[in-house]
């Protein structure tokens, strides 16, 4: 059997000018992927907007669970097309709710004033560290049966956590966290599909990290966390065949909720997108 791929994901159904279907990926998880409406959403509102135009920015809020059984439907409503920029408001809709909203900003390429203050952090090679699919399938004991039996899906990108043991610790840590990420599949020259591509793979363990100076696992039952809003700001073209560092961090957690930043650098040191998410964290049981 063939592994599920990303492009066919991305690859939309139009059902109008500004109205899209996507088919929805079941990665064994209590609801629908948030990375698949990430993803899918940017790949509808790129659809609307002049081909010279690249995503530079999206601000999102997850209002509903996904059902990862059914499709999701891209509504796009054109805001503004400018000299220069063009805004998309994208709204996601499952059996008739809202689950999703999405607000896009895209830009023409623009020659200008230019520096990188952030550095790329120290980290082990991708090559030296195991794939997650397989990290799931030897510690089966840790993930679900659903994932388990989903994996095939989580291979669509290649995932490879620092410590991935880390995050099934009832031991404190520093809410620090690095995963190298890249398709698994070679992907076409289209920048559109790298951008979703990388907005997908940019949850993936993302809320996780504030949890480690807790000493609360992620598989822990007594946990609830839920994605609330998600941001993404692309600094430079994505070429999603190479591998890219994800260096994630939480400054702070608290009334339920936590915050977590992101950097994700190429193999050059170049940042290349930067990342915030902020999300339901509530532990059921005695702290």
């Amino acid at each position: 059997m063939a592994l599920p791929q990303l492009a066919d994901l991305m690859n939309l159904e139009r059902l109008d000018e500004t109205l899209y279907r996507g088919i929805s990926w079941d990665l064994g998880f209590r609801a629908l992927f948030g990375g698949q409406v990430l993803g899918q959403s940017l790949v509808a509102a790129t659809a609307t907007v002049p081909d010279d135009r690249y995503c530079h920015s999206y601000h999102s809020y997850f209002l509903l669970p996904g059902n990862a059984a059914s499709p999701v439907i891209y509504e796009v409503e054109n805001v503004r097309d400018g000299g220069s920029f063009s805004t998309r408001r994208v709204k996601a809709i499952q059996n008739g709710k809202n689950i999703f909203y999405m607000t896009a900003s895209f830009q023409t390429r623009e020659t200008n004033l230019t520096h990188q203050y952030a550095t790329m952090p120290i980290a082990p090679s991708a090559d030296s560290l195991q794939n997650d699919a397989d990290f799931y399938l030897q510690n089966p004991q840790l993930v679900g049966k659903g994932v388990r039996s989903a994996v095939d899906y989580h291979r669509a990108i290649d995932l490879r956590t620092v410590d991935a043991l880390q995050p099934y610790s009832s031991e404190q840590h520093v809410p620090l966290k690095q995963v190298w990420l890249k398709s698994n599949e070679t992907l076409p020259t289209h920048s559109t599909l790298h951008q979703a591509v990388l907005a997908y793979a940019s949850d993936f363990h993302f809320l996780g990290t504030a949890l480690q100076p807790h000493g609360v696992a992620v598989n822990d039952p007594k946990l609830r966390i839920a994605t609330i809003d998600h941001a993404i700001w692309f600094h430079q073209p994505i070429d999603m065949n190479e591998w890219h560092l994800y260096s994630m961090e939480s400054p702070v957690s608290g009334n339920a909720r936590a915050l977590v930043n992101g950097k994700i650098f190429n193999q050059r040191g170049e940042l290349v997108a930067s990342t915030t998410q902020e999300g339901l964290m509530r532990y059921l049981g005695e702290q």
